[in-house]
């Protein structure tokens, strides 16, 4: 058998295999992860929103963006509350208060932490919570019950340069948002092109409580929340 036929093993046509041992956060994020594929049924819904008004009252309210969406989110919750509950033995739960889970990125794997009560807060009162709950998540010192008692998951992805992102709905909610990046784009008004900001927002959902239409009412309220 001449050399061209013959066939090389896996690790020569790989090169070094370096085995990299996760540690215990990564093994529950690897665990949680094939737990949630496994075993929702999700539904994926998106939107472009016009992000004009949203850069304004940004700068008019000295708030981050990701305060106004979260703010947003709060609302159309408080609107939708099918969305702000879990499908779990066969049953749906509706919760009476809307806590947030904020999905922050450390150098070793995603974490969440709880906005308590996000529709009762100001966007200047979200803004200051998400910034200490970053700090606190960055150094590794989130504490349990910090990261209990989520209804709803959002997670802004815009710092990344993503533009558009899925999420994987927890167990025990019912959906996540996820903002991507606000990007400049050409829009038409009044017959005329001129320059804009676009932010695209989508919604994963679990289809055995928030159904289609549901998921899509609830999307298009927090963009014209988002919007105005």
């Amino acid at each position: 058998m001449d050399a061209s036929s013959t066939p090389l093993s896996a690790p020569s046509l790989k090169g070094e295999t370096t085995i990299e041992e996760p540690d215990r956060a990564g093994r529950a994020v690897a665990r949680r992860s094939a737990e949630i594929r496994a075993t929702i049924p999700d539904v994926e819904l998106s939107v472009h929103a016009d992000a004009g008004a949203l850069l304004r009252r940004a700068e008019a309210e000295r708030a981050s963006t990701t305060a106004l969406v979260l703010a947003a989110c709060a609302g159309a919750l408080r609107a939708f509350p099918r969305v702000n509950g879990a499908y779990r033995d066969g049953r749906c739960e509706l919760y009476s208060r809307v806590n947030v889970g904020v999905v922050f990125q450390t150098p070793s794997t995603p974490v969440t932490a709880t906005v308590l009560d996000a529709d009762a807060k100001s966007a200047a009162e979200l803004d200051a919570e998400l910034s200490r709950l970053a700090a606190r998540a960055r150094s590794g010192e989130l504490t349990p019950p910090e990261q209990a008692g989520a209804t709803f998951t959002f997670e802004d992805l815009g710092d990344d340069g993503i533009h558009r992102a899925g999420g994987l709905v927890r167990p025990s909610q019912a959906a996540i948002l996820t903002a991507g990046a606000i990007r400049p784009v050409p829009v038409v008004r009044d017959g005329t092109v001129v320059a804009g900001h676009e932010l695209s927002l989508t919604l994963v959902s679990d289809h055995r409580i928030v159904f289609g239409a549901l998921a899509a009412a609830f999307l298009r309220r927090v963009m014209e929340l988002v919007q105005e």
